[in-house]
């Protein structure tokens, strides 16, 4: 029998856009109550304006930067004014930071990498941990990727970030065995969103011509896939799970039609 999300709390980091702003609709869509955290409040209150109009039982927003001990604290203080008992963690805040070598590399962009995706992660779940149930089907979902498994050239800090996110999620599995608290990695591949033009600093030609010919995933198929981990009978858990689009074979091999900007 699923694991009915209905009236659960459910707690979202990265929630303003792209994979956490869908992944808050697709929760609404559960009856589900949210929390939502992110650096761009003025866009978490239009995620909860949606969220509610899916048809969430609550929506309440506060600012949250988990590169930040101080805000990730005053972010847990601030949901156990709403609740004692957060049912769902989804781990969504992160993103990659340029595409240069090594040699190349900037430390501010390896330190963000690894502040948002890997310290964050940790943060997060230090500060919740004490306010989820246990033996009652809970889950902390974070948001990995293929760059945790597969490593790319110009890509070392967001593979070993990613690569650090997924040796969290084994290691907190293995720490809170017994506790009834499932433990899932959700690895996306390509996909639309604001990651590439983050990733390349706004310059949003660059950030488009990742996605020529390709029909990549969207944050609607994340969203859906955490709602399916989430309400997974009480008994099961998924481990692992990597999400590819079809023209993605491997991160160095993806089929292209051809198109306007690339014949």
């Amino acid at each position: 029998m699923k694991y009915s999300l209905a009236g659960k709390w459910v707690l979202i980091t990265g929630a303003s856009s792209g994979f956490g702003a869908a992944t808050a609709r697709a929760f609404g869509a559960e009856h589900s109550k949210l929390l939502l955290g992110a650096r761009r409040v003025d866009r978490l209150a239009a995620t909860a304006r949606e969220a509610l109009q899916a048809g969430a039982a609550e929506a309440h927003v506060h600012a949250l930067d988990v590169a930040s001990r101080a805000s990730v604290e005053a972010f847990a203080a601030w949901a156990r004014t709403k609740t004692n008992s957060i049912d769902v963690l989804i781990n969504n805040a992160g993103g990659a930071h340029g595409l240069d070598p090594v040699a190349s590399g900037h430390d501010e962009d390896w330190e963000a990498m690894f502040q948002s995706n890997v310290l964050g992660i940790l943060r997060m779940v230090r500060a919740i941990l004490p306010s989820m149930p246990k033996d009652a089907g809970a889950s902390i979902l974070n948001i990995g990727s293929v760059a945790g498994h597969y490593a790319y050239e110009g890509g070392a800090a967001y593979c070993a970030a990613k690569a650090g996110e997924l040796m969290i999620t084994r290691t907190l599995r293995l720490e809170l065995n017994g506790t009834g608290i499932r433990i899932t990695s959700l690895d996306p591949g390509l996909a639309r969103s604001e990651f590439s033009e983050v990733r390349f600093k706004g310059d949003k030609a660059r950030a488009e011509k990742v996605y020529d010919g390709v029909i990549p995933l969207v944050p609607e198929d994340i969203a859906e896939t955490l709602v399916w981990l989430a309400s997974r009978p009480p008994h099961v858990n998924i481990d692992e799970m990597i999400l590819k689009c079809v023209d993605q074979a491997a991160t160095f091999k993806v089929f292209r039609r051809k198109t306007a900007q690339t014949v």
